[in-house]
């Protein structure tokens, strides 16, 4: 028996898991994903019995609220894996690398938010959003694979262009994201905030993040020695949709741009139909889960009328010059779905998994 099945054993003898409880962690609990993964788990009432709060020196002895209860941010370490049944990874890169193989030979299902697992061996990069809309169905597993999180704009595109093909044959996609500064996290808000104080008061902007200026201002690349490159996440959104959308999906020619806001993706998608259709027909082939169609000029689609929300908020527009065109306006809350994505696939590994003690 393998150590990591072993572990599995250690963790499936526990009585909590026989009234299917699970203790969790979540690596990187003081950062924005951290946090909303937190809020997402009370929200669905995750059966879990305990929480522990994890992050680097900069978050240590931070007060964070789960549920009713008031916790304290405790630092990373091998001997805090023991006996957890999922662990969350929504830290920065490198903490996710130096933790995730200690996390499961101790028995833990992974869920990465952070993409440090994106392209290791036996990793899915999964969204059950777009599991339900293809109608996959999970195999039942001991010691589940990792699952990567799929990139929100991603899943957010996936949605509405496997949706649009209910409606008639789609010819092609072209498709702008605009990029909050949420996405970098803390610092990157941070820097927005800093920028535009700073613009006002004829002071010098801070670059540390971005390298370049983003406040008042949008761009499609970043300065020379902003890590990530704008052109490398456009090219994960890219790739998670690939491979969570499958080969019958319509590819999108893709734009990412740096948007001056602090927190939602804002989405411009042209859809080429191969045929005339009319947009009763589109409406009622995108509506369904996680998409709510908005009419009324108030309820518009907008990253600040979707902060909050699990839905993705659509508004669509023929196109006046293209008699089989239209536009899909959409907004969503990247932090929401991000968190709901990596929650739910928490949801389907705990379905999936046996219960009771290993003979």
């Amino acid at each position: 028996m393998s150590s990591n099945i072993k572990s599995a054993a250690v963790a499936h003898s526990d009585p909590a898991r026989g009234a299917n409880l699970y203790r969790l962690a979540i690596v990187g609990a003081g950062t924005l994903k951290g946090k909303e993964v937190a809020e997402v788990l009370s929200d669905r009432n995750f059966p879990s019995l305990d929480i522990k709060l994890l992050d680097d020196d900069e978050s240590l002895g931070q007060l964070e609220t789960l549920g009713d209860e008031v916790t304290f941010i405790q630092r990373v370490r091998s001997e805090q894996f023991d006996n957890v049944d999922f662990t969350f990874f929504a830290s920065d890169q490198e903490c996710t690398r130096k933790n995730w193989k200690t996390a499961r030979k101790a028995g833990s299902a992974i869920v990465d938010l952070s993409f440090a697992l994106e392209d290791e061996p036996d990793v899915e990069v999964r969204s059950p959003w777009i599991e339900r809309q293809l109608g996959h169905m999970l195999t039942p597993e001991l010691q589940p694979a990792p699952a990567v999180a799929a990139h929100p704009a991603a899943v957010v595109l996936a949605l509405l262009l496997l949706r649009s093909q209910k409606a008639g044959e789609v010819e092609r996609v072209v498709a702008t994201v605009y990029e909050p500064a949420s996405e970098h996290g803390q610092k990157g808000m941070d820097e927005l905030h800093e920028q535009t104080v700073n613009l006002l008061s004829f002071q010098q902007m801070p670059k540390n993040v971005f390298d370049t200026q983003v406040a008042f201002n949008m761009v499609t690349r970043y300065g020379e020695q902003s890590v990530p490159a704008l052109a490398s996440i456009e090219h994960r959104v890219l790739k998670h949709y690939r491979r969570i959308a499958g080969k019958d999906a319509p590819l999108p020619a893709l734009l990412l741009v740096q948007a001056p806001i602090f927190h939602g993706y804002v989405f411009a998608v042209h859809v080429e139909m191969k045929d005339v259709v009319d947009i009763a027909s589109v409406s009622q082939a995108l509506l369904g889960e996680h998409v709510n169609i908005t009419l009324l000029a108030e309820d518009a689609p907008s990253n600040v009328n979707a902060a909050g929300q699990s839905d993705v908020l659509v508004s669509i527009v023929p196109d006046a010059n293209l008699a089989n065109g239209l536009w899909l306006w959409a907004a969503a809350d990247n932090l929401r779905i991000a968190a709901a994505t990596a929650v739910e696939c928490a949801e389907t590994m705990a379905a999936t998994r046996p219960k009771g003690k290993i003979q």
